[in-house]
């Protein structure tokens, strides 16, 4: 009975450590995911050279075979990862993603081009794709969990996208308006503080391309508005959009939004006189009356013919004598 046990488990090991051939392997790739690969099925697209297996590639992608064009594409760059067709193999894999709708992985199969194989062909046209990309994610795609289930829009993840297309070719001919999309993504995720910052560093970076020094020092102003007209009106931020403003007009006083920023620097100076009435007329109603004088004097600097000028002025001359009476 122990012979035959030791047999049968002898046997059964033996069988368990002979190498076989799966019907239908079960395969992993970064980036692509799992797939079956059946027997015999490898010899239609596997080549002894890196050359031939991009040509299998490029075939495939051309007839719309982006599952074997992967298959294909990811070959060269396990085998042949040095090879001069591996930066060309690494962008069918980013066009395949693209296809797929898989735009996360694909910015990532573009990026590491850049990061590889710095000295591509492809670099320029890479850097166009990634941005298409972060556009699509600015207009609101999702992005993916495992690269299939589509679960958050952020205007945080997609400022980021931008920020490393600027890093990758800072003075490239992309890089310009993709430093004003993190702008226009922070705006959008309402941080207009970080967004003032890429719109300042985009016209002085870009400051020799009037198109673009243009829009970011309008857009500039644009956001320091938007921060003044939060809840809790921001007097500091209505000066910077002012002076924003101003700077925009001066450098560029030809640009068609001119008017619209002189009529925004009309309606902030309204609120900045509003506000500054208000804040004199709390110190007033608490007796405190050298700092209701200061704000109502604030209210003539800031626009001596507005319709409250003339109350805060009432309301200066009937202070005064308090204020000398005060120990």
């Amino acid at each position: 009975m122990a012979r035959r046990l030791a047999f049968w488990i002898l046997a059964v090991t033996l069988l368990a450590l002979t190498p076989l051939r799966s019907p239908a392997p079960l395969v992993f790739i970064p980036g692509e995911g799992w797939y079956y690969e059946s027997y015999g099925e490898n010899g239609k697209w596997q080549r002894p050279r890196a050359k031939e297996q991009l040509q299998v590639a490029e075939d495939a992608f051309k007839a719309k075979d982006f599952a074997t064009t992967m298959h294909a594409a990811h070959r060269i760059l396990r085998i042949w990862p040095l090879s001069d067709y591996a930066p060309r193999a690494e962008y069918l894999v980013g066009r395949c993603l693209e296809h797929q709708h898989k735009d996360e992985a694909a910015f990532n199969a573009y990026q590491n081009i850049i990061e590889k194989y710095p000295k591509s062909g492809e670099y320029n046209e890479v850097l166009v794709r990634q941005y298409e990309i972060a556009n699509r994610f600015l207009g609101g795609e999702f992005f993916r969990l495992w690269n299939l289930i589509p679960l958050y829009s952020s205007m945080d993840e997609t400022a980021k996208l931008y920020d490393k297309i600027v890093g990758n070719g800072p003075y490239s001919s992309i890089a310009p308006h993709a430093q004003l999309r993190v702008g226009a993504a922070r705006e959008k995720q309402k941080d207009f503080a970080d967004a003032v910052k890429a719109y300042e560093l985009a016209a002085d970076r870009y400051h020799d391309q009037p198109d673009i020094a243009a829009d970011a020092m309008y857009r500039a102003g644009v956001s320091w508005q938007k921060q003044a007209d939060t809840a809790e009106y921001d007097q500091s931020a209505a000066a910077k959009a002012i002076a924003a403003y101003t700077d925009f007009i001066t450098f560029y006083p030809d640009d068609s939004r001119v008017a619209t920023a002189q009529q925004a620097m009309v309606k902030l100076k309204a609120e900045q006189v509003r506000g500054s009435f208000e804040i004199a007329k709390y110190y007033e109603s608490n007796h405190k009356w050298a700092g209701a004088v200061v704000y109502y004097n604030d209210v003539l600097s800031l626009d001596a013919n507005s319709p409250l000028a003339l109350q805060a002025r009432q309301r200066i001359d009937v202070l005064k004598p308090r204020l000398s009476a005060t120990p």
